[in-house]
């Protein structure tokens, strides 16, 4: 039988994977990750230490099935049809990409293929983009709609992949790079990493995470967000565990289907306006502006609850999603800062970083996005943490500064008769900006 390669992307697994069926049955699989040197250029920081980490843990797996990872460095389009032309593959197998450098990117590999087909199988999603459509063939807008689209529509069952059972082509490659330098707290790296964090949210916190989603102060969420980015587990997985289970976290699966579909269909929505008109609105500049978004990506704001989670992110590069939304809002609402700016600071520390969930995460909360209604959703930083961290108790473990304040001043402690040293005063007031905000925006609609 002829040789085929697996080249493997987003997908940093060997279970529930589409693309390595595909490629076994059609012969020995050479296992490839190309360090692609444009992706590299842009993210040094902790999510390719991670990578570096997942393509060990890869690695691992298959060699204790008698495989082993090629890795090889340069452009794409040279190295795998390179590779083929080594080896005699038959086919070159992936999981298919829609974001928009990964599209063209593997349009330029099927190109340089020339007689050697491309074959794309499945997706990092539970429902790849352009399947869940409009009754008239439009894609979804909004989110509500495409979620009742999303669950009537369903998703395969997960593959029965048995890596045990392949023949496996090992190819000399070079060797894994060493992590960048990174000083946020990286979670273990892995498929094995990623089914055993999944099993035990399934096994606790699935059954508060309803209620307690929202809290940053409970750790109550999956944590799953980096293992989905790597594709060390497949949503669909994740989906036939929950069954019937946690309908609050099959939503939140949703949005990133949802995000991945509207950069999918709207690509220049990667770093432009969802809503063009937007791009109309007056944001500031200058040396002020620039103090306060260092104060801001820094986390001292003079905002408690702002402030704990940029510090959060800065040590761990990972955020809750609440205060990911608080901290969004801050930037863009009271600070009068353009949201891209903000986006690629997160893009720049997180771990879980993807750019559809991202960049449209972003123009959610700013209001440029494809919620209908959204510029009016202003996040008041101060009732947002008296709600979801009603103790202070994430604050206290981010901003040691104010770790002897009570739960009714911590929120607050520019109220305190003698606040304490070395905690900024608030670099803004909150009402007044959020006026100025309204103003600014009622400035757009008059254009």
């Amino acid at each position: 039988m002829t040789a085929s390669v697996l080249w493997f992307r987003r997908d940093l697994r060997l279970r529930d994977h589409p693309a390595l069926d595909a490629a076994a049955q059609a012969g020995p699989v050479c296992a490839l990750f190309v360090l692609d040197d444009v992706l590299l250029k842009v993210d040094e920081g902790p999510r390719t230490a991670y990578l570096y980490r997942s393509l060990r843990a890869l690695d691992e797996d298959l060699r204790s099935h008698g495989g082993r990872l090629t890795v090889k460095r340069g452009r794409p389009e040279n190295v795998v049809p390179r590779l083929a032309k080594e080896i005699t593959a038959g086919e070159v197998h992936v999981s298919e990409d829609f974001a928009p450098y990964g599209a063209a990117r593997d349009r330029r590999v099927e190109k340089a293929l020339g007689d050697v087909p491309l074959v794309r199988t499945g997706s990092p999603y539970a429902v790849s983009p352009g399947q869940v459509l409009k009754k008239d063939g439009d894609p979804f807008k909004v989110f509500t709609p495409f979620y009742r689209a999303w669950s009537e529509r369903g998703w395969h069952r997960p593959s029965t992949s048995n890596p045990a059972g392949i023949s496996w082509y090992p190819v000399d490659g070079i060797d894994i790079p060493h992590d960048p330098r990174t000083t946020a707290e990286l979670p273990e790296a892995g498929e094995a990493a990623a089914l055993a964090a999944w099993k035990d949210f399934l096994g606790g916190d699935i059954e508060h995470y309803n209620a307690e989603r929202n809290r940053p102060d409970l750790d109550s969420t999956s944590h799953m967000s980096v293992h989905l980015k790597f594709g060390e587990i497949h949503p669909r997985t994740m989906l036939a565990d929950l069954g019937r289970r946690g309908p609050a976290y099959r939503r939140q699966l949703c949005w990133r289907d949802f995000y991945a579909q509207v950069l999918h269909h709207w690509p220049d929505s990667a770093h432009g306006y969802f809503q063009p008109a937007m791009a109309r609105m007056r944001y500031d500049t200058g040396k002020r502006a620039d103090e306060r978004l260092e104060a801001w990506k820094q986390g001292r704001t003079g905002f408690p609850i702002v402030d704990a989670d940029m510090r959060q992110l800065l040590a761990t590069g990972w955020m809750h999603n609440r205060v990911r939304m608080i901290v969004a809002s801050f930037l863009v609402k009271d600070l009068h800062l353009e949201w891209t700016l903000g986006a690629r600071h997160f893009m720049d520390h997180l771990v879980d970083g993807d750019l559809a969930n991202n960049q449209h995460g972003w123009q959610w909360t700013a209001g440029t996005g494809t919620d209908p209604s959204p510029y009016f959703r202003i996040f008041n930083p101060v009732l947002q943490a008296k709600k979801f961290d009603p103790e202070g108790a994430y604050v206290r473990r981010w901003v040691p500064e104010l770790k002897s304040l009570s739960a009714k001043e911590i929120h607050e402690p520019w109220s305190v008769d003698d606040p304490p040293d070395g905690y900024p005063a608030p670099i803004v007031d909150h009402d007044t900006e959020r006026k100025e905000s309204l103003a600014r925006y009622q400035e757009v609609r008059a254009r």
